[in-house]
């Protein structure tokens, strides 16, 4: 938690930029697993409650009406069968006051001031309990909750998280510290006859000792050309790569990196020619990304370096701005370069793509395959936060289809593109900070990713 200063600065900013009405900001409840009493834990937080409300206990709602000037915490307090359980819990009026609020009410109360005669500000629901409780409050159904959201209250959340302030960043330097730790350990575990589980499982471990937890599932696996490979039960084999993609929250902010590393820790020559072209896009990214600079200008700047270099390889052909018009860089990137990043891995994505990562000047092209994945596109703004991540995957499905239907065909070579089927896929991802003039890595200490160091960290851990 920050200073109560941050908070009511926070509260009163958003009252200016929303301008009138009522401001009602849900806080999560405990969710169960299998039954009520056994729940997910620990309770994550909705991160915009957070950021204005400052407590992490369940069963609360903000209030910020606008017309009234009134500030207020709904929520139940604690009775002593649950402190049995739980232990102490401060009450509702003692966390309001811990971040400057001085109305507290029982959740029943909530009706009284957010009634669909007034003008109600919430933001899209992303809960089922959240949905029904609007519902009840406001009488409109879960299914048109998300068209019903406030856009002025959505767009001026985005305005305020997307600039993160010196206290949120020192958060996210923490964060990415213990990924440090996170993913050293990975490479420091790799190896032929290890599962991808157990490795998975040690960096998880890191996540739940040196911080809060995760800040999304692991991603790590030998098939690195799905994007979102859970880790399995299967051995790490010699030849293959093995993809992590992992990160930490910690002080309710995230970390989010990614490293694809060589099984036997020594890279093979087709390996390395695939990974100097991910390992150039991703410094190119560095070098170009500054205050004024679209994203999406820098996204297609490095499609256009890729496309260059797979050319040289023999896997892409043709002029290369049309083959990049065309799409057909996404058979091996069929990502975006980057998304924001802060309390949410992808910072307040359940916000609207189309409002976080695009504005009136940029907007997003959901027709083509691949680009229609570009989660950040905008016009960079000194103090975001986002992230690098170029990758280049050999997917046999994809192949095939677009082999069958002739897709691009004037672009790529499929006859080669056959003898990569099982590659796998190689993505290499950091958080970078954008600053007055430019860009830097976020975190004092840099995840070994240059091949050399690589094989060096790896050799010298492994022995």
């Amino acid at each position: 938690m920050f200073s109560i200063d941050t908070y009511i600065r926070r509260r009163q900013e958003l009252k200016k930029l929303v301008g009138k009405g009522v401001i009602v900001l849900f806080g999560n409840n405990d969710s169960p697993a299998n039954y009520p009493a056994n729940a997910y834990a620990p309770m994550r937080q909705d991160s915009s409650f957070l950021y204005y409300f400052g407590q992490h206990r369940d069963g609360l709602v903000g209030v910020i009406d606008i017309d009234n000037d009134q500030e207020m915490i709904f929520g139940d307090d604690i009775d002593v069968e649950d402190i049995v359980w739980m232990g102490f819990t401060p009450s509702v009026a003692d966390l309001a006051a811990e971040v400057g609020v001085k109305k507290t009410a029982p959740m029943k109360e909530l009706a009284k001031i957010c009634n669909p005669q007034r003008e109600v500000h919430f933001l899209p629901p992303y809960r089922f309990d959240t949905k029904i409780q609007i519902m009840d409050l406001l009488g409109i159904h879960p299914s048109k909750q998300k068209e019903a959201a406030s856009l002025k209250l959505i767009q001026a959340v985005v305005k305020m998280r997307s600039t993160k302030e010196p206290q949120e960043i020192e958060a996210i330097e923490r964060a990415c510290e213990v990924g440090y730790a996170m993913h050293t350990t990975a490479q420091l575990l790799i190896r032929p006859g290890v599962t991808e589980r157990f490795v998975a499982g040690q960096v998880d471990g890191i996540a739940r000792s040196l911080a809060q937890g995760n800040s999304f599932a692991t991603i790590f696996s030998q098939h690195g050309e799905i994007m979102h490979g859970n880790p399995s039960g299967n051995k790490l084999e010699a030849g293959r790569l093995a993809l992590c993609d992992a990160g930490c929250e910690l002080d309710d902010y995230c970390s989010d990196h990614t490293r694809t590393m060589p099984v036997t820790g020594k890279f093979s020559q087709r390996q390395l020619e695939i990974y100097s072209i991910v390992e150039a896009c991703h410094d190119y990214a560095i070098e170009v990304a500054k205050p004024g600079v679209k994203y999406m200008d820098v996204h297609f700047a490095v499609c256009r370096m890729m496309t260059e270099r797979l050319k040289e390889l023999g896997l892409m052909k043709g002029d290369t701005d049309e083959a990049v018009a065309a799409g057909a860089h996404a058979m091996f990137l069929p990502h975006g370069l980057g998304h924001m990043m802060g309390m949410d891995v992808h910072d307040m994505e359940g916000l609207g793509q189309i409002y976080v990562g695009f504005d009136e000047e940029t907007r997003p092209n959901l027709e083509q395959f691949g680009t229609n994945c570009l989660r950040m596109g905008r016009k960079l703004e000194e103090g975001f936060v986002i992230t690098d991540e170029p990758g280049i995957y050999f997917i046999p499905q994809l192949i095939d289809e677009w082999k069958a239907s002739g897709h691009c065909k004037e672009f790529l070579n499929f006859e080669k593109l056959e003898t990569y089927k099982d590659f796998g896929g190689i993505r290499i991802e950091d958080d970078i900070l954008i600053t007055k003039d430019g860009c830097r890595f976020l975190g004092t200490k840099r995840i070994p990713y240059h091949p050399k160091d690589v094989e060096e960290f790896m050799a010298t851990n492994n022995q």
